[in-house]
């Protein structure tokens, strides 16, 4: 056994089910201050909390995304190192609230999200916009191009489906820039799922369609929170195309401090997240996809998918913690 082999086993043994302890601590966490109205306050108690679970995993873990640069977070920053100290050696991307908005607004979707894959596996990511498109599994490799017009990605893809292109809908984040985009879309005769925040979650709304009802995703959004999404459709099959936007000399020579060379590369899912790969997220807020946290009089339920790339394994956990200590 080679040792890709055997970080793949320990990641198997070790992280499949442990993960899911550090997805549901930081969703409970910020399900605490769901509806306050407060970002800042809901974010920092899910990161302490992520953390706090992530330092028991018997790992070597590095965070390549995170909340920001060490002088930007005083925890989870990219370079950080958590776990234990034994155990693999580890690349960690995370969202400890993804969708900060919608959790202080009390709105759908928003999740506690991690990757784990073996070291060298996740792209480091600059913290600047990145052009996506992505589809859920099922369909073969190129009928997306991220350099296709919306027209002719929607067409392809009711044609692998086989359905009329109005009965194709497409996530889209709600930005004036999307403007064009979405008028684009909407002339094609699809439907458009319009969202406020939350893009990990729109383009994984894409590998479930009959549950969602979203069929594709497109549009900018955070960089990170790509790879975050290229991580989770790894793990099903699902195809994602990304190019970073460096529209500034200050962008491009930070893309370059973090090892990118073409600023104009257009990367794939298995590009962004290769190798053995796990994603777990837990609902904050109920979603399309995910309960939120639900908080009962001696105990909280919680709702978490597991994904692991080399299986194509999808475990749904819906648990009940009558422990309410470990919270």
């Amino acid at each position: 056994m080679n040792m890709a082999q055997n970080i793949a086993a320990g990641l198997d043994r070790i992280l499949t089910m442990e993960v899911v302890r550090v997805t549901e601590r930081a969703a409970v966490a910020a399900a605490r201050l769901r509806g306050r109205g407060d970002e800042k306050a809901a974010d920092q108690v899910a990161v302490d909390a992520m953390r706090q679970e992530l330092n028991r995993l018997a790992i070597k873990g590095t965070v390549v995304i995170g909340e920001g640069e060490r002088d930007e977070a005083p925890m989870l920053y990219i370079g950080e190192e958590v776990g234990t100290g034994k155990g693999p050696a580890v690349d960690i991307a995370l969202d400890p609230l993804e969708g900060t908005t919608i959790c202080a607004k009390n709105l759908p979707n928003a999740l506690a999200v991690i990757a784990i894959a073996e070291k060298g596996s996740l792209l480091f990511a600059p913290d600047v916009y990145m052009d996506k498109i992505a589809i859920g599994p099922g369909y073969a490799e190129g009928i997306i191009d991220i350099d296709a017009p919306p027209a002719e990605n929607i067409a392809n893809l009711a044609k692998a489906k086989g359905v009329a292109v109005s009965d194709i809908t497409a996530c889209i984040l709600d930005r004036p820039r999307h403007a064009k985009l979405i008028d684009a879309v909407r002339a094609t005769g699809a439907a458009i799922r319009l969202i406020g925040d939350g893009d990990v979650a729109g383009v994984i709304h894409t590998t479930d369609p009959e549950e969602t009802g979203i069929d594709i995703y497109l549009g900018t959004g955070g960089a990170p929170e790509g790879v975050l999404a290229a991580a989770a459709l790894r793990c099903t099959g699902g195809q994602m195309q990304g190019r970073l936007i460096l529209d500034t000399p200050e962008k491009v020579a930070r893309a370059e401090k973090m090892g990118i060379s073409d600023p104009k590369r257009v990367y794939r899912a298995q590009d962004m997240a290769r190798g053995d790969v796990l994603f777990a997220a837990t609902g904050v807020t109920d979603g399309n996809l995910l309960d939120g946290v639900k908080f009962g009089r001696t105990f909280i339920t919680t709702h978490t998918i597991v994904l692991r790339s080399s299986s194509r394994t999808v475990r749904e956990i819906k648990a009940r913690h009558q422990d309410l200590d470990k919270f």
